[in-house]
């Protein structure tokens, strides 16, 4: 008799088949939330009534066929609302939208299994409330109706479904009687099971599904609803819906009269049908387009790249040192591999930022209804991709940034409109790739920073004297300081100081940067520049003095030598064909012994500050670089983004050649200030 293959414990089978559950509701809840916002906006558009109503039922049967039984009672009485808003005896209002969002943030928690039944009580009894029978509906405040919905067929419709599961789906904690069952609530059904693809004895596999079935469905519902019963499993079997109308029609036309009494309307003799049915069971792949791999293991992955990478460059230095021909090529072969390997292992972990804008629409729904004011959110570049690490710690500043602008920035209506502006403000999430680093910006079009009220607020708590001669950037920088806020009043939304904070404290984790520009009345933008990754990049390898140090490459522009000439000058300027370039001697800029080489090289860098050199020993060449954190007692070292291992075992700090010129520069500022009587730069 033929083995089955070995199957886990039927306790873990289960705990990874609800896991799969929650995975899956959870991007529906994502979508949902996506569909309540927008129909808030246009309740009389039928299209997304259906979508809510669909992702409600998904997630009710789903739920059940899985054993959420309580989320599926309490998804079950929301379906039921946005059924009578499908039949016009229910208006789309903003209480509604308002309940099923705190519905769906109920529903959020009970997948964690953190559900409060107090809450979900107080959810029902608003939700029961609302659809109890009261009358006619106003048409001053009817929201979307019938009249307005795509009309549902006055009769039932019969629908042919034929379904064959895949050979994993039973593996897969999915139970195909369920989806049967869950069809028959929907109308009147009839099914027959399709037998020919079960196999002799000896060959049944006993996870494995061998059954097809054809039904024929009487129901009200369309086709769409009809699919949805099978979405959790639709990448595990092969389905077709078809009205029974049209599948008779068709079978006429392209069908022979069979003999024998054979139905015509069925396509073929039962025979046939059922050996049909056999072969597309059998013609089913057993692995999906797609699959779903944990975060943990990926980061695993890259990880063992990022060792592998190290491992490579000292067999590359090995390779060189003994000359060999044999040795140089297979490590040239290793390294051909690893940089692929790596390649294709970033690009596992780089996703798009569209998740991160979609969630900030509650927020802002949420927000607008609470100060009393009317914003809508508009994003742009939402297909730009950042490492899954650098998006996830973007959550927080972004919330922290909008929250800002809808408090401080964005004035009351009545005050927009006094001015001549839209009633509506504004607020503009963008993404655009720059290099090797991502900017993701959000503006308003509220009132602008007060830089004044900032200035004084600034002096008030010493940061500041009443004679600096402040640029607008070391104004706006007062900003993020701790505990700073020109708030008159604390509020639930902000007025402590601590949100701006935040903002810069992650954006600093992320070795990134932050650049505010405010027009007063015009609005305000600020834009955060951030690496598109913290697990490895390519760079080069320097040498000051005895240590080495790693430049990121996409900064990079051009090694050129230095002059003997300009190197003794002391203005620290060079003259690189015709264009004036200062430059920063990181020998004396880190302290490192003085004696210099006979010749320097200066590595010409990209800053927002526009193009700075950077005076070096030697260039030794490129080098793939795993960036590793050099823990806690670092983190003020705002210049060095983190280390690497070289071949040979050595640490080499990486530089960030932005915070370096910025440190650079804002020295030389003080200096200056310190030295002027004025205290002017």
């Amino acid at each position: 008799m033929k083995r089955a293959p070995e199957a886990m414990e039927p306790a873990a089978a289960a705990d990874q088949f609800r896991q799969s559950f929650r995975e899956e509701a959870g991007e529906i809840a994502g979508e949902l939330e996506a569909t309540l916002l927008a129909l808030n906006e246009s309740p009389g558009d039928g299209e997304l009534v259906g979508r809510v109503f669909r992702a409600l039922h998904t997630i009710k049967g789903s739920g059940a066929m899985f054993g959420f039984d309580e989320l599926s009672s309490f998804t079950h009485e929301l379906e039921n609302a946005f059924d009578e808003v499908r039949k016009g005896t229910l208006s789309v209002t903003p209480e509604l939208i308002d309940i099923t969002l705190s519905a769906l943030d109920q529903i959020r928690s009970m997948l964690a299994s953190k559900g409060d039944p107090e809450q979900c009580a107080a959810i029902l009894a608003r939700t029961r409330k609302l659809t109890a029978p009261a009358g006619s509906i106003s048409d001053a405040g009817r929201g979307v109706t019938a009249a307005d919905l795509p009309s549902e067929p006055e009769r039932e419709q019969e629908w042919r479904i034929e379904f064959t599961p895949g050979p994993d789906m039973m593996r897969n904690g999915s139970d195909p009687l369920r989806l049967l069952a869950e069809l028959a609530e929907m109308g009147a059904l009839s099914a027959q099971a399709v037998m020919a693809g079960v196999p002799s004895f000896s060959e049944i596999e006993p996870e494995r599904c061998y059954v097809a079935w054809e039904m024929r469905l009487s129901t009200r519902a369309d086709a769409d609803a009809i699919r949805d019963v099978f979405i959790f499993v639709q990448d595990q079997c092969e389905l077709s819906v078809v009205m029974a109308s049209a599948a008779a029609a068709q079978a006429t036309c392209e069908q022979p009269i069979l003999p024998g009494g054979a139905d015509p309307a069925a396509g073929a003799p039962a025979g046939e049908r059922s050996a049909r049915a056999g072969r597309r069971a059998s013609d089913i792949p057993d692995g999906a387009g797609s699959i779903r791999v944990p975060a943990q293991k990926l980061d695993c992955l890259v990880d063992l790249v990022g060792e592998l990478v190290t491992v490579q460059a000292r067999l590359s230095e090995l390779a060189a040192e003994r000359d060999d021909g044999e040795i140089s090529a297979v490590a040239e072969e290793v390294e051909r591999l690893a940089s692929a390997l790596r390649e294709n292992s970033m690009n596992m972990r780089m996703l798009p930022i569209r998740s991160t804008f979609a969630r900030f629409r509650r927020l802002v729904h949420d927000l607008a209804r609470d100060l009393g004011k009317d914003v809508e959110l508009t994003t742009e570049g939402e297909e730009t991709e950042l490492d899954k690490t650098v998006i996830e710690q973007l959550g927080d500043p972004l919330m922290h940034l909008i929250r800002n602008s809808m408090d401080h920035g964005i004035e009351p209506p009545e005050v927009r409109t006094a001015q001549q502006k839209r009633a509506a403000a504004r607020i503009h999430l963008a993404a655009r790739h720059a290099g090797a680093s991502v900017l993701v910006s959000v503006t308003d079009d509220g009132r602008g920073i007060d830089k004044e009220a900032v200035r004084r607020r600034a002096i008030e708590r010493g940061l500041a004297t009443e004679d600096a001669a402040l640029t607008d950037a070391e104004i706006y920088d007062f900003i993020f300081q701790p505990g700073f806020s020109t708030a008159a009043q604390v509020t639930d939304v902000s007025g402590r100081g601590v949100g701006m904070d935040v903002v810069r404290k992650h954006i600093d984790m992320l070795h990134g940067s932050i650049d505010v520009a405010s027009t007063a009345n015009v609005g305000t933008t600020v834009t955060l520049r951030i690496p598109l990754t913290l697990a490895i990049i390519d760079g080069l390898l320097v040498t000051v003095a005895d240590s080495s140090f790693v430049l990121p490459l996409a900064n990079t522009l051009e090694c050129i030598e230095l002059p003997a000439s300009q190197a003794e000058d002391g203005k620290h300027m060079v003259n690189v064909r015709g264009e004036i370039i200062p430059y920063i001697r990181l020998r004396e800029y880190l302290n490192l012994p003085p004696e210099r080489p006979p010749i320097e090289q200066i590595m010409l860098v990209e800053t927002e500050e526009g193009r700075f050199g950077l005076v070096v020993d030697k260039v030794l060449g490129n080098c793939s670089t795993v960036i590793k954190s050099l823990g806690r007692c670092f983190r003020g070292v705002q210049i060095v983004s983190g280390a690497t291992i070289l071949g040979n075992g050595s640490v080499a700090l990486i530089l960030d050649a932005q915070r370096l010129v910025q440190e650079a520069i804002r020295a030389t500022t003080q200096f200056r200030r310190s030295r002027s009587p004025t205290g002017a730069a």
